[in-house]
């Protein structure tokens, strides 16, 4: 079941934008979605005609480090008339916490950008054999090849590790690889992302993008949330399938307060966490045309 979100408002006096809202009434937007470029399972192009039969008229791919696939998903939506945003999900770290920045309406040929992320691949390599060590410390057998296989050349993350863990009968289950072993704060967890979220919000700005926090309610800390701010982020993704109704209002008005973008998604990484589905969460399009006059 999706959630829809409604963010229409009645007292809009200005003729032009009331023909504005009323042109994009019915459209809605799910921009946190992954391809098997990074950790999902869907290609570009499969991902672009699942999203259609939900219903969406906009989509943006953020895949784990990479563009990749951005280009792909562009191609293949050119014939159903869905909408694909230019974007990507930086990693970064701060005080020990793993720190996601989502950038919209990037160039994706951005020299600056593209060296960055050839670091970061690296980065993510070396932390698959951390965390490959690590398991075998808690005596659970897992080869770092095995993980690269299940990732194809796609950037490689802890939900590879997860479903590898799973195909070898570790674990009964990407939750409990995520609980048990591989979560943040668990004994086999490794960070080892060399950016800061200041460098990823600046990464993305070069870039002609627009940064957003992602999934805000995973820092667990709202003084970090606030120095981020401080710190250039021009969003807040307040919609997100594990926001509690509370969680939402509280970013709404956060991103009020400081006069900041407002996103969501449903962070659909295909049959890899099947329970998000793509437009599980959906947003009105108005965000997205927000999205755009900030740019």
């Amino acid at each position: 079941m999706s959630r829809k979100i409604n963010n229409e408002k009645d007292d809009c006096r200005d003729p032009e934008e009331a023909q504005k809202r009323k042109s994009y009434s019915g459209k809605f937007a799910d921009l946190h979605l992954h391809t098997n470029f990074s950790d999902g399972t869907y290609p570009p192009e499969i991902l672009v005609k699942v999203a259609g039969k939900a219903g969406l008229s906009c989509i943006a791919v953020v895949d784990h480090d990479t563009v990749s696939g951005v280009a792909i998903a562009q191609e293949a939506s050119r014939s159903s008339g869905i909408e694909v945003l230019a974007g990507i999900e930086m990693s970064s770290e701060y005080e020990g916490l793993e720190i996601h920045i989502l950038g919209y309406l990037i160039d994706c040929q951005n020299k600056n950008l593209l060296e960055r992320l050839e670091i970061l691949k690296i980065n993510r390599i070396e932390r698959i054999y951390k965390i490959a060590d690590k398991l075998k410390g808690l005596g659970v057998q897992l080869e770092a090849e095995g993980i690269f296989k299940i990732a194809g050349g796609g950037t490689v993350g802890r939900l590879h590790v997860a479903r590898a863990m799973v195909k070898e009968g570790l674990v009964s289950s990407i939750g409990e690889a995520f609980y048990k072993y591989i979560g943040d704060k668990c004994p086999a967890y490794v960070l080892g992302f060399k950016l800061s979220p200041a460098e990823a919000i600046t990464l993305i700005k070069d870039a002609g993008g627009i940064p957003v926090l992602a999934h805000p309610y995973t820092i667990g800390n709202d003084d970090i949330i606030l120095k981020i701010i401080e710190g250039g982020i021009m969003g807040l993704e307040a919609y997100y399938p594990k926001h509690s109704q509370g969680m939402v209002n509280f970013y709404l008005d956060l991103a009020k307060k400081y006069s900041l973008l407002v996103t969501g998604g449903s962070d659909c990484h295909g049959e890899a966490k099947s329970e998000a589905k793509i437009g599980s969460i959906k947003i009105p399009y108005e965000l997205v045309e927000g999205l755009k006059r900030a740019k």
